[in-house]
């Protein structure tokens, strides 16, 4: 490295530094004594490997731990992308692709992935260690509402026998207090609140409500409603969004739907999830249709929404 560019650097770093209250002197002195960064440091591995801490004996409770919070950094994955769509100014199709592209590799790696909760744990296990998790439950995942948020607009997210009566105009608070996953939440019996959605609110609702707010007029559905109409037109971003709905609220949703039948069913009787969730109106896409970006489909798909893929799934027979 010759000297000319050597100064060159020097000068760089002077001017980064300028306004920073101290001299690069200071800086270079910081940069001698500081140690070699090595890779666990860097992604704080052994802090990564311990905070896995089963509540039972079970081995494969473990892998019931791990799978979750592997599945949490995936999601925040996907909110990293979404945030930056979100907060672009510059109505950049092929940045809008990109980033719909990226979240659509996080689904699918989580997509298929979930073999390892369906097909990777013991039944037996899993019936006796879950119990040592009441009330917890995957519905309390806070990073999944909030994709869902950044998605579209709250008005999309009602209660699908309910959504007709809402529409923009409606208050946040309003069109959240009938958001579509609280239905699931509500104990079968009395359809009362269940304590895994009552810990859930207590804890995310001011947050999840903030959120809603700032992204008011701004989810990725309103980034695409306020594209020029050539960009709107552009059938990769079309099929990127497409995509990303499908993989969100069909393909995920039904991932689940294969875990809770291969354990929360036994000789044709349904047995409780660990939060009192009723799972089984709750996560079938076409009992929701929930759909973050309904300009992009015909009535008939929307109507059928998700129901093409639960009875490939669950009625091969009806295919």
């Amino acid at each position: 490295m010759n000297k000319e560019h050597i100064d060159s650097q020097i000068s760089k770093l002077e001017e980064k530094y300028k306004d920073s209250g101290q001299d690069l002197s200071s800086y270079l002195d910081g940069l001698l004594y500081q140690r070699y960064l090595t890779y666990w440091d860097y992604i704080h591995l052994d802090t990564l490997l311990s905070i896995q801490v089963p509540r039972t004996h079970f081995p494969d409770e473990e892998i019931f731990i791990m799978y979750h919070q592997i599945t949490e950094l995936y999601f925040k994955l996907i909110l990293h992308e979404q945030k930056q769509i979100v907060d672009d100014k510059t109505q950049d199709v092929d940045f809008f692709i990109e980033k719909a592209n990226r979240i659509n590799s996080y689904y699918q790696v989580l997509i298929s992935s979930f073999s390892v909760m369906i097909k990777g744990m013991q039944r037996e296990q899993f019936m006796q260690y879950r119990m040592a998790l009441l009330p917890a439950s995957g519905f309390q995942s806070a990073q999944y509402r909030m994709i869902e948020l950044y998605a579209t607009p709250l008005e999309n997210l009602v209660y699908f026998s309910e959504r007709h009566n809402f529409s923009s105009k409606n208050s946040i608070e309003d069109l959240y207090e009938h958001i579509y996953w609280k239905k699931g939440a509500t104990d079968v019996v009395t359809g009362e609140k269940t304590l895994t959605l009552k810990q859930f609110e207590y804890r995310y609702t001011p947050r999840l409500i903030r959120i809603a707010n700032q992204v008011n007029n701004s989810t990725i559905y309103h980034k695409y409603q306020q594209l020029p109409q050539q960009s709107k037109d552009n059938k990769t971003l079309v099929e990127a969004l497409k995509a990303l709905d499908i993989n969100a609220n069909v393909n995920w949703p039904l991932m689940h739907m294969g875990s809770a039948y291969r354990y929360l069913t036994k000789d044709n009787a349904q047995i409780d999830a660990t939060g009192g969730t009723n799972w089984k109106e709750y996560l079938p896409p076409n009992f929701q249709k929930v759909v973050f970006f309904p300009e992009l489909y015909t009535k008939q798909e929307l109507n059928n929404w998700g129901k093409q893929w639960v009875d490939h799934i669950f009625n091969p027979e009806k295919v």
